[in-house]
């Protein structure tokens, strides 16, 4: 019987971007890919440097040049040239930082003017161009120091002065500093992508472990309860003429085998449904083991069962449930025996479980290789466990099962809950 996949689309939501850093700094579809345009951080920062210019100047009257129409024009060029900076922060952070440079250079006065820099410096970092951005910054205090020091002399304003070397390096420490202030966002947005990603990646770890697991389950129920019904079909109509009574008894074994498997299909849909909610009937175990050695004599197959199972462990119990159940259905399926024995041991901490049949097979399909056997596998590595099927040399067929008996949950599997 082919698996069935069940996909728990909440298990893959991610937590919301403020508890975890914000989402500009994973691109995940074209929005993203092309960021939209800055407006209003562009109009504000713009509106100021051209107003705090105005106050700047009038602080520095007969000591730089007027404002005059040319550098107004050069203030409002670096304040709109950001917003690009998202689009093209290479070629933004190069133009700010020449129109800052031409702007000192002509003599106006010193102020803001500077943070339209700084924005593009740290725009350009984040987006990840360290290189020209750091280029950008130092062209600009290189050419500041070579106007302040030595074209002085031919630049307004006329009769201007060296610039004292101290105010340099008070230039080159804000430019040190904005540089380390962008390093540091950008390394805080890489953190937030690799946080996001190992979500999402535990995210789709859990959906399709449960996808598995309600599969395994849906294997296990449908296809014991079917290859049970199918048996009692044949054997209904067989006897429909020559044995009506029997027929119905056949019959009756089909209801009931019927109403049991909708109502472990519906338990194990009901987690679909209402996703952390206890379930409403508990999970079988070992405990339930006569109610499939009746089933299986229903369907003409003679069970012995030797031992009794220890305490286990919710997770063991149901695992070893499950291996006993679809066990039981490949001999009732593939082999020719009538005949099955089931022996529970323990050794240490460990459940050992055994289902023989005496053979011999009557399909190609004999030997489990199918999705029963590979879902009896995936419960037992599951749970730390191992499974071994394959022909006994007397003929016949034999699982073996070692399951730990106390299953306690391990740090990964903490760590995916939280």
């Amino acid at each position: 019987m082919a698996d069935m996949d069940g996909q728990r689309e909440h298990e893959g939501r991610a937590p919301r971007w403020w508890r975890h850093g914000p989402s500009w700094g994973i691109p995940r579809g074209d929005e993203e890919r092309r960021p939209r345009w800055p407006w209003p951080s562009t109009v504000l920062i713009t509106a100021f440097v051209l107003f705090g210019s105005n106050f700047a100047a009038h602080a520095q009257a007969g000591e730089r040049a007027a404002l005059d129409p040319f550098a107004r024009t050069l203030l409002f060029v670096t304040g709109a040239a950001l917003l690009w900076r998202q689009r093209y922060p290479v070629p933004v952070v190069f133009g700010t930082a020449v129109t800052t440079l031409v702007y000192l250079g002509a003599g106006y006065p010193y102020g803001p003017v500077f943070v339209a820099v700084a924005v593009a410096c740290f725009s350009a970092v984040v987006a990840g161009h360290r290189r020209a951005a750091w280029a950008a910054m130092g062209t600009l205090w290189a050419g500041h120091a070579l106007v302040a020091h030595w074209l002085y002399r031919w630049l307004p304003p006329s009769g201007d002065s060296a610039a004292p070397w101290g105010q340099e390096l008070v230039i080159a420490a804000w430019v040190v500093a904005i540089a380390a202030l962008s390093e540091l966002a950008r390394a805080r947005r890489e953190q937030w992508a690799r946080e996001r990603a190992e979500r999402a990646q535990a995210a789709r770890r859990r959906a399709d472990e449960e996808r598995l697991r309600i599969a395994r389950e849906l294997h296990d129920v449908l296809a014991h309860s079917i290859s049970v019904i199918n048996v009692q079909a044949g054997v209904g109509l067989a006897l429909l003429d020559t044995d009506p009574e029997q027929a119905r008894t056949a019959l009756s074994t089909i209801k009931d085998q019927s109403k049991e498997a909708l109502g472990e299909v519906r338990q194990v849909l009901d987690t679909l449904r209402t996703p952390g909610d206890a379930p409403r009937a508990p999970a079988p175990g070992l405990d339930r083991l006569p109610e499939l050695v009746e089933q299986a004599a229903g369907a003409g197959l003679t069970v012995e069962v030797v031992g009794k199972p220890p305490r286990l462990s919710p997770g063991t119990d149901l695992a070893a449930f499950r291996i006993v159940q679809e066990a039981l259905t490949n001999v009732v399926r593939h082999s020719g025996s009538r005949h099955a024995r089931v022996r529970l041991d323990r050794d240490g901490g460990t459940l050992l479980l055994r289902v023989d049949d005496d053979g011999p097979a009557t399909g190609a399909e004999a030997g489990g290789s199918g999705n029963g056997l590979a879902g009896m596998r995936e419960r037992a590595a599951a749970l730390g466990g191992t499974i071994e099927a394959g022909p006994r040399p007397d003929g016949g067929f034999r699982v073996l099962a070692a399951l730990p008996i106390d299953v306690k949950r391990t740090t990964h599997a903490k760590e995916d809950d939280r």
